[in-house]
C-alpha cells in the first residue's frame, strides 16, 4: 500500500510557493510596451516587422513570419505545405495536444510513432514502418529543447519525399550538430507563451525555407489578405487590398513584439542560466538511484526549457502522483510534460487507442515530473528544489 504524501518532518522545504515556471520580464521590456502604446501602432505593425527580422537574424532561417502562436504556425505550415484531407502525417504522441489538433484541422489523420526512452524524442527507427502511400509530412518534436534526430529523419523525408515541420516550442537556441534549430526543417515553429525561453506572452515564429511559402502563411495568418495593415496605412502606402484566400486571424501585435524585441537580446544569457540549474540538479541528483536526470547528447545543444526527472516508481514507496503532492506540500512548483496525446478522450475514442499502444511514452509519462527551472530563479530557489526531491526520495525509499 502507497504511502499517503506528508509535510515530512513536520516543517516545508520553503514557505513561499515557487513557481514551476515564471517570466523575466524587465524595464527594457516595460518601457517597450509603453513606448508601442503611446506611437498608436499596437496591433501588426513596425515593430512585429522589426522582430521577424531579429529572429530571422539570430536563427539563420531564410524567411520568417509572426504570428499568435506556435499552433498558428504549425497549422499554416501544413497548408503551406499542401497537406489537407485524406493525407497522413507522422508525429509523436508525447506531446502536447496543440502538435495533432492541428493535423486534424487540415483534414488530415495523425499517426504516431512512439518515442525514444533517454531523449523522449520520437524514434527515427520506427518513422518508416508508420509510412503509407497517405504520408505527406512529418512533425518531429524537440523536447524540452533537446533537438530529434533530425539527420535520420531528414534522410527518411527525402527518400520518401515528406515534409518536415519541426515543432520547435521548447527549441528557440537550440542546435543540432552546429546547426540552430530553425534552419533544418522545411518549416519550423517556435513558441513565445508565457512559460517559453523568451515570451511576448502569447506569440510564435514560423522560419521557412520556401519565399513563396513563407508568403502563403503570413498572407492566411491575417484573413487570406494579400497586403497587411502597415503596407496599407503607413507613409506611402495604399488603402486596396484583396482577399486570396479565406484565411485565420493569427497575426502577432506590436504590443507582442515589444516584449520579443528585448527577451531575445536575453536569450543566450537566459539558457545559460537554465544550464547552470541544470548542471546543479544533475550534481545534486547523481547519488539517487530512484532519479533519471535528462539526458543530452553530445552532438546538440539544448535549450534547457524543460528539466524533468524520471521516477524509479519501483523503488519507491509511492507513485509519481504521490511524489508530485509531496512536492506541492513542500511549496514546490511542479508539472508534467506530457500526458501522451492517444490517452486524451478525444483521441482515445477517434482513434480507438488504448494503453499499451506506445509503451516509451506511457513509461515515460507513469514516471517524469519537470522541476522548476527558469532565469528568475535564485540559488537558494534551486538549493529548496535539490533539498525536497532528497527529502522525499529518501523518506520514500524502499
Amino acid at each position: 500500500m502507497l504511502k499517503k504524501p506528508a509535510i515530512l518532518g513536520g516543517e516545508k522545504v520553503r514557505n513561499k510557493p515557487l513557481p514551476a515556471f515564471l517570466p523575466s520580464i524587465a524595464k527594457e521590456e516595460i518601457n517597450e510596451v509603453i513606448d508601442t502604446l503611446k506611437s498608436g501602432w499596437i496591433s501588426t505593425g513596425p515593430k512585429v516587422q522589426l522582430f521577424q527580422k531579429m529572429i530571422k537574424r539570430y536563427v539563420g532561417c531564410n524567411y520568417t513570419v509572426a504570428l499568435n502562436s506556435c499552433t498558428a504556425g504549425l497549422h499554416l505550415s501544413l497548408l503551406a505545405a499542401g497537406v489537407g484531407r485524406g493525407d497522413e502525417v507522422i508525429t509523436t504522441p508525447f506531446t502536447f495536444a496543440a502538435t495533432v489538433n492541428v493535423i486534424l484541422h487540415v483534414g488530415a489523420k495523425p499517426v504516431f510513432v512512439d518515442i525514444q526512452k533517454d531523449t523522449f524524442n520520437i524514434d527515427p527507427s520506427l518513422i518508416e514502418g508508420a509510412i503509407t502511400k497517405k504520408t505527406k509530412a512529418i512533425i518531429p518534436v524537440h523536447y524540452g529543447g533537446h533537438p530529434c534526430d533530425m539527420d535520420e529523419i531528414l534522410e527518411i523525408a527525402k527518400k520518401h519525399k515528406l515534409v518536415v515541420i519541426e515543432d520547435a516550442a521548447h527549441a528557440i537556441g537550440a542546435k543540432y550538430k552546429n546547426r540552430n534549430v530553425g534552419t533544418i526543417g522545411d518549416f519550423a515553429s517556435f513558441s513565445f507563451y508565457a512559460t517559453k525561453n523568451i515570451t511576448t506572452a502569447e506569440g510564435g515564429m514560423v522560419c521557412a525555407k520556401d519565399k513563396e511559402a513563407a508568403e502563403e502563411i503570413r498572407m492566411m495568418g491575417l484573413h487570406g489578405m494579400d497586403r497587411d495593415a502597415w503596407k496599407r496605412h503607413s507613409k506611402g502606402g495604399y488603402w486596396y487590398y484583396e482577399i486570396k484566400y479565406p484565411g485565420f486571424k493569427y497575426n502577432m501585435t506590436d504590443i507582442q513584439a515589444s516584449l520579443g524585441m528585448h527577451q531575445l537580446k536575453k536569450l543566450n544569457k537566459f539558457i545559460s542560466k537554465r544550464e547552470k540549474i541544470s548542471q546543479f540538479y544533475n550534481e545534486s541528483f547523481k547519488d539517487l538511484p530512484e532519479i533519471t536526470v535528462p539526458t543530452t547528447r553530445k552532438y546538440v545543444k539544448h535549450a534547457r526549457h524543460l528539466y524533468s526527472i524520471l521516477l524509479d516508481i519501483d523503488r519507491l514507496k509511492i507513485d509519481r502522483s504521490g511524489f508530485f503532492k509531496a512536492l506541492d506540500a513542500e511549496n514546490i512548483g511542479t508539472s508534467v510534460h506530457f500526458i501522451p496525446v492517444h490517452l486524451h478522450p478525444y483521441y482515445r475514442d477517434k482513434f480507438n487507442f488504448k494503453r499499451g499502444d506506445f509503451p516509451n511514452a506511457e513509461y515515460i509519462f507513469d514516471r517524469i515530473i519537470s522541476l522548476p527551472i527558469h532565469p528568475t530563479m535564485t540559488k537558494k530557489d534551486a538549493e529548496d528544489v535539490v533539498k525536497a526531491v532528497r527529502k522525499i526520495t529518501l523518506y520514500y525509499r524502499k
